[in-house]
């Protein structure tokens, strides 16, 4: 169970993280979630939109020269509690698997948080969590957020 998310590569100047949000919201991508983790010469912003999004977000920022590409990530709730996120964290190492990168979904869900992730052994990482009890958010539930 995998939801879908847009990956862009952003120039490490001023203003080019905000010339990315105008452009998309000025095209009515309603950003859902976002993250942004940099190195000295570039960025990458990680976004999470709608699913009937997706290809006209890639359209807007291809067409306007940015590099962007989707790949797949995981959604799972946590307890929205102390030491939640650390339950997560205790079952992805029983399954053996590691972190490539994680950052919270911001949409209010009552007593449950969303970590989006980008776990090694993607495909078998999704059957071992819902097998440990581990509830995953599927693309259509995040529509409905």
């Amino acid at each position: 169970m995998f939801i879908k998310q847009i990956s862009v590569f952003l120039e490490n100047r001023q203003g080019t993280l905000r010339e990315l949000t105008h452009l998309l919201g000025a095209s009515g991508i309603d950003l859902m979630a976002l993250s942004l983790a940099d190195t000295q010469n570039f960025g990458i912003v990680r976004i999470i939109v709608a699913d009937n999004q997706v290809d006209p977000a890639l359209r807007v920022l291809r067409a306007s020269g940015f590099t962007a590409r989707v790949n797949n990530v995981i959604c799972a709730e946590v307890e929205d509690r102390p030491l939640g996120l650390n339950a997560l964290l205790e079952t992805i190492d029983a399954i053996g698997v590691s972190v490539e990168y994680l950052y919270s979904f911001l949409r209010a869900t009552g007593e449950r948080a969303l970590i989006i992730l980008r776990l090694s052994e993607q495909d078998e990482s999704v059957k071992k969590l819902a097998e440990k009890g581990v509830k995953l958010v599927s693309q259509q539930e995040i529509d409905n957020l």
